[in-house]
């Protein structure tokens, strides 16, 4: 590995999908192990006896473990288990906590989202250390335009806990829009629609001359493709319990129904209507229904509406209306959804561009971005926006804002507050943020103490200022005028750990990164050799027609050796690799001899004018 080229990854740290994209040839690209494969890793891992999986081999291997599989990690950044209670009650996982922190529970463990989350960070790391060839220790990470400075606090250690630093936090829809201006650069007002497996996030852009300035950003970051899953699922089980079923909603069959929603979900995008035929025998669970397209939107639509709620919040910040809106640019996985782009065509009376990947865009953005920061692209300049308001509580548990919410990054305003009590010694600042006016109905950032002397209510003057950064982190000072005396708190995220909780889980994350990874790759070559047997298998009769007999009968040797590999839970890797490289050497003619095959037997009949 080249530790001297070292690189400024762009990472989009997604709740369902996660990628990692970098500049190359002038243009942003996702990283990819080979020509044919999406550059995906699902944000899924699994907690097994020999370490942890990541990504695609942890979603194979769900069934194996459906309670100790967690998905959806970054939809609980910032969250308490109070904040989501009522939530939580049909996940195949068991999440704990109290009104401080929420953790998903494994066995005897506990685990932070952000410790999950760290995981997928990792594996991005990883992925890109092997594409590139080159040492990555930075990385621009992207976040929903939404997410509060506990959020991004989050984010930032679950990156520091996958070794990476942070060169720059940014919004996913800025992300996307600076991805979508690379390729069009039109200038005008964009609507960005971001809508991904968890949060929703719009954003105004002004665009003009190379410059992205977001004018106004809204969103809810609990509301996603997840929520619509739910949705198939709540569906499927009233179904099957109208016929009479009865059975119990452990965590398998949660797993496997979420699953099955998921996948339903994506083929209503092709079709008007889906024959479900799903059993799980070992759960007394059979659904034999047919879900329409129709149906699935009705039972989305009141969630698609409070996506335009927020688009038409995001206006009124903006002082402008629908009609002003040149492009409208849509961003995540769930835009694919039929409903989603006509209401959003209707909302703002254009058709939305959808020239870019939407599962690929907001990495492709985080690339831009890296590459601006590596002074490797200047004719782009970004300017973000504070989304949440900034303030402290003041008499009668009000909140007094300091720095308004759509202000543009980096932002610093300074409010002066005095006493109103006699002779106090200290001025206890509790820093919240939120748009209520009350403090029970924001969320609170930290507090921290100014001491000062003894004065009459009234006389101190203490200018408190608020900072925030291009990554839209808060800091806060404040000094008293008349003593001289000073204070600073940079925001720590109040997500219930101490420092030596977060010093265990890097110390750990990189203790344990080598077995972890050579676990996951174990456990790929696993899976990988199991749907290859599968699919030789069905093709054996086929295979004697095409090849000769002593090549069929080595590829059946190799099958039983992969088999019987599977059966004894072989963890050699080497072993592993052997058999799967073999079986793809053995069965590559023969699928070339099938696809020819099936090629003439399509064009049987067909004039060159058919064809």
């Amino acid at each position: 590995m080249d530790h001297e080229n070292k690189v400024i990854l762009g990472i989009d740290l997604g709740t369902t999908n996660s990628l990692g994209a970098t500049f190359q040839d002038g243009v942003p690209v996702i990283l990819r192990d080979n020509e044919n494969e999406d550059g995906i890793i699902p944000s899924v891992v699994s907690f097994q006896e020999n370490g942890v999986v990541v990504g695609k081999a942890a979603l194979e291997s769900y069934l194996d473990y459906p309670d100790t599989t967690i998905y959806s990690a970054k939809r609980y950044f910032g969250k308490t288990f109070e904040d989501l209670e009522d939530d939580l009650k049909n996940l195949p996982f068991e999440i704990t906590g109290d009104d401080k922190s929420l953790k998903f529970k494994i066995k005897e463990k506990e685990f932070h989202p952000l410790e999950v989350s760290s995981h997928v960070l990792r594996a991005v790391k990883e992925k890109a250390e092997r594409v590139l060839n080159a040492k990555v220790e930075k990385a621009v990470i992207t976040v929903p335009a939404y997410f509060d400075d506990n959020q991004r606090q989050e984010t930032r250690a679950a990156a520091q806990a996958a070794g990476l630093e942070v060169a720059r936090i940014v919004n996913e829809p800025t992300a996307a829009a600076l991805a979508y201006g690379i390729d069009q650069m039109k200038e005008g007002k964009v609507a960005v629609y971001d809508l991904g497996g968890g949060t929703f996030d719009i954003s105004i852009l002004d665009l003009k001359d190379g410059v992205f300035k977001v004018l106004s950003t809204h969103g809810d970051t609990f509301l996603g493709g997840d929520d619509f899953d739910q949705k198939i699922v709540e569906w499927m089980i009233e179904q099957a319990r109208s016929n009479g079923q009865e059975f119990e909603l452990d965590s398998h069959l949660l797993i496997l129904l979420k699953f099955a929603a998921e996948e339903a979900k994506k083929r209503l995008s092709q079709v008007e209507e889906l024959p479900l035929d799903i059993e799980f025998k070992g759960r007394g669970f059979h659904l034999d229904a047919v879900l329409t397209r129709e149906n699935f939107e009705k039972l989305i639509r009141k969630e698609v509406r409070r996506t335009l709620r927020s688009c038409k919040s995001a206006l009124k910040d903006a002082a402008l209306k629908a009609a002003d809106i040149t492009q409208v640019v849509l961003v995540g996985g769930s835009t694919r959804i039929p409903l989603i782009r006509e209401m959003v065509k209707d909302f703002f009376d254009t058709t939305p561009y959808v020239g870019i990947n939407p599962d690929e865009v907001v990495a492709l953005g985080a690339a831009v971005q890296a590459q601006i920061l590596a002074g490797g692209k200047r004719d782009v300049l970004l300017l973000d926006v504070v989304p949440l308001s900034l303030g402290i509580e003041t008499l009668g548990g009000a909140v007094t804002k300091v720095l308004m919410n759509n202000t543009t990054i980096p932002a610093s305003h300074t409010e002066t507050f005095t006493t109103s009590v006699d002779n106090q010694t200290g001025i206890v600042l509790h820093v919240l943020q939120g748009e209520r006016e009350l403090v029970e109905d924001c969320r609170s950032l930290g507090k921290f103490n100014v001491k000062v002397p003894p004065m009459p209510a009234g006389l101190p003057k203490l200018h408190v200022t608020f900072q925030v950064d291009e990554n839209g982190m808060l800091t806060v000072s404040a000094d008293e005028e008349r003593s001289g005396q000073k204070a600073t708190i940079e925001i720590a995220p109040t997500i219930g750990l101490s420092q030596d909780e977060m010093n265990r889980i890097i110390e750990d994350s990189i203790e344990n990164a080598m077995d972890d990874f050579q676990l996951r790759m174990v456990v790929e070559l696993r899976n990988k050799a199991e749907r290859v047997v599968v699919a030789t298998e069905r093709s054996y009769e086929k295979a004697y027609q095409l090849m000769e007999k002593e090549e069929v009968e080595e590829i059946k040797v190799w099958v039983e050796k992969a088999k019987a590999a599977l059966a004894r839970g072989e963890k050699d890797q080497e072993v592993l690799e052997e058999i799967v490289e073999k079986l793809g050497d053995l069965t590559r003619p023969l699928a070339d001899l099938l696809f020819n095959q099936a090629t003439r037997e399509a064009l049987v009949g067909k004039t060159v004018q058919d064809v």
